[in-house]
């Protein structure tokens, strides 16, 4: 775990302890599991039973891929949580593709605001210098096609959907 990376997080985003809590978490499930499909020398059950010993009140992933959830309070932060997890996840990782999936329209246009529009009051990233000058391109059910697709190499991609625009 690369806490240099962690706690300079946690300090620019001004998380709350449920939420530096569940950043912990993930950050310790991400070193004990591989990230890249590609490079996966793991099972699902392997993977399983990797976080069962970490944490042993994890029975199942209930999917065929490693799927962990954290229960948070409402009001708290859950926007800025998955801000955190981007950030870690591409700054100690190099994870560069994120996927996140709205249960409504005025969830979904939120987000958009929260992680594309930087003046915004709310914008998920500041104080993350590293992604002053490079920016996340937040890619949606409006403009993926101009974006080239959904997943880029290259560039850190916020895919933003909402339950219809999957329809």
């Amino acid at each position: 775990m690369n806490t240099t990376i962690l706690n300079a997080i946690k300090q620019r985003l001004s998380l709350r302890l449920p939420l530096q809590e569940a950043l912990d978490i993930t950050a310790t499930i991400a070193d004990h599991i591989p990230l890249k499909k590609s490079k996966r020398n793991s099972t699902l059950e392997n993977d399983l039973e990797s976080i069962k010993a970490l944490f042993p009140s994890c029975l199942d992933f209930q999917r065929n891929f490693p799927s962990v959830t954290h229960n948070i309070a409402t009001g708290v932060g859950k926007t800025r949580l998955m801000g955190a997890f981007i950030a870690y996840l591409h700054l100690s990782k190099r994870v560069n593709n994120f996927f996140i999936l709205a249960p409504n329209l005025t969830i979904y246009e939120k987000l958009i605001k929260d992680f594309g529009d930087s003046s915004y009051p709310k914008y998920v990233f500041n104080g993350i210098a590293e992604f002053v000058h490079n920016r996340p391109v937040i890619i949606t059910g409006d403009n993926y096609a101009q974006q080239g697709g959904l997943f880029s190499e290259s560039d850190i991609g916020i895919n933003i959907f909402n339950i219809e625009k999957l329809n």
